[in-house]
């Protein structure tokens, strides 16, 4: 495997099924990942399932400046200090890991270590990563501060979009989450309405 994607992110607290990483720039938003894309971090493939942005001292909490400001980058440009006061974090659903010569749904054996990058994901690593829809279950039962409906939509139609066929690729995860939520059509409703 190669690093050939952006680096976005570090690691700063890990588990077997999630892990929270510090961007190294403030919102993520701009710099990406958005919500639902897929990150790789050492062997581990994820989606990310929130962004935060914060005081970077616990309990310390940012105060409002933007009074005599007409706009937020004018806060911005006023208090230049601001960027490193604050810090930009995003939670990662694990949903796979890289083994054997590819990419496989399951959880890889040991938690993303500490200080590992995170990658956002290629074209070609996310159209490979698509090619399964194996992951589904890990992000209907993750517990996330997104509501799963919101976060399956997101990752459906950013890994959509790497696929030769969008539409086909639609059709057969609404096909696939049809099967995993035969006895919740209000769920199913919900997230085949946020898929167009």
């Amino acid at each position: 495997m190669n690093d050939n994607g952006r680096k976005i992110a570090e690691v700063i607290e890990s588990s077997t099924a999630r892990y929270t990483a510090q961007c190294y720039e403030l919102y993520p938003s701009a710099a990406g990942p958005d919500l639902g894309a897929l990150v790789r971090a050492g062997e581990s493939y994820g989606i990310v399932a929130g962004a935060t942005t914060a005081s970077v001292e616990p309990g310390r909490r940012p105060i409002a400046r933007g009074k005599e400001e007409a706009t937020v980058d004018d806060v911005y440009a006023a208090s230049p200090h601001l960027v490193s006061l604050l810090r930009s974090e995003i939670t990662v659903i694990v949903t796979g890991c890289y083994t054997s010569g590819s990419i496989r749904h399951f959880l890889p054996p040991q938690p993303v270590r500490i200080h590992e990058f995170v990658y956002l994901c290629t074209g070609d690593e996310v159209k490979k990563f698509g090619a399964s829809l194996d992951f589904l279950p890990s992000l209907l039962n993750a517990e996330t501060d997104v509501p799963p409906e919101e976060l399956i939509a997101a990752s459906l139609r950013r890994l959509a979009v790497a696929q030769d066929d969008a539409r086909s690729f639609l059709v057969a995860a609404g096909k696939e989450l049809a099967a995993l939520l035969s006895n919740d059509f209000i769920r199913l409703k919900t997230i085949l309405g946020r898929l167009q």
